[in-house]
């Protein structure tokens, strides 16, 4: 796992009050990517995947990807792009909602146990079981011993996952505090995407070091040699994405997967087939026609 201080932490996203009012001592950050460029590239990175998602249905490999983060870090446009030439078949997202009641009683890695990829399939976690480490764990939603006994479980679960085959990459967004609240302004005032807020995501701008404690911990016990968490910044989303996406590529050992040869066959003579009488259906009323 990367590390940027000498103490272990992520310095863009643990930050104290001097580091969040004084700017001039803030990092220096790369220049945004051009959009020509990332586009190109970005077209580039997803024909991979598309090689990639033919190499582990032709191996039947099981891969899992998590997606973990601040809310507002990029996570779910990231998804967005790697899932958008991907055969839904295959590659599906797995964005859980909050548990039922029953589920609430359930060994707590059962309800995502549910969602793991068979042979040849991808599954893609928006969140997943690290929400016990991250909101659970800061709003109060689980007891200490239920994120004790989470520390103590996932390094094991996340073994066993590996032992039985799985490829298992996780990746963690990390997003400024400026940035953030940046996002959740722009979402605000964005009737399309003002249903991405929740009271939740602003009671988070207040607990900003809570969460950022939450995650060292996390990773102290989860940043594992054969899982290892994978820092993602994410203050360019641009930038985030291309990285982000050619990381997991370079991670699996895939290759080409000859296609099926597939030749399009001669359209057969008609039979004296008559379609049926358009003014004895409903059409959709043309409504481009008015623009």
């Amino acid at each position: 796992m990367a590390k940027d201080g000498k103490d272990g932490k992520d310095s863009t996203d643990v930050k104290d009050s001097t580091d969040v009012k004084d700017t001039k001592n803030a990092k220096t950050k790369a220049a945004r990517v051009p959009r020509a460029a990332y586009e190109a590239e970005l077209l580039r990175l997803q024909t991979e995947l598309v090689k990639l998602q033919e190499w582990v249905r032709a191996e039947n490999a099981r891969l899992v990807v998590v997606f973990e983060g601040r809310d507002a870090a990029g996570k779910g446009g990231t998804i967005k792009r790697v899932a958008e030439h991907l055969n839904p078949r295959v590659a599906r997202i797995a964005a859980l909602p909050k548990p039922t009641e029953r589920q609430r009683t359930q060994w707590y890695f059962q309800r995502y146990v549910e969602h793991l990829p068979a042979a040849g399939e991808i599954v893609l976690f928006d969140r997943s079981w690290y929400n016990r480490a991250g909101v659970e764990h800061v709003m109060g939603f689980c007891t200490k011993q239920e994120y004790q006994l989470f520390l103590r479980q996932c390094p094991v679960f996340e073994r066993m996952l590996i032992d039985d085959g799985i490829l298992l990459r996780k990746y963690w967004f990390s997003v400024s505090d400026t940035e953030q609240q940046a996002r959740f302004r722009k979402r605000l005032d964005d009737p399309l995407r003002r249903w991405k807020l929740s009271p939740m995501d602003l009671e988070s701008l207040s607990r900003w070091e809570a969460y950022s404690r939450a995650k060292d911990e996390m990773m102290v016990h989860t940043d594992l040699p054969e899982s290892p968490w994978n820092i993602v910044e994410s203050d360019d989303k641009r930038r985030a994405r291309l990285n982000m996406i050619a990381h997991l590529l370079d991670s699996v050992p895939y290759h080409d997967v000859p296609p099926q040869v597939l030749e399009l066959p001669e359209r057969p003579e008609s039979t004296g087939y008559l379609r049926t009488p358009r003014e004895l259906q409903n059409y959709v009323p043309d409504h481009a026609a008015s623009l």
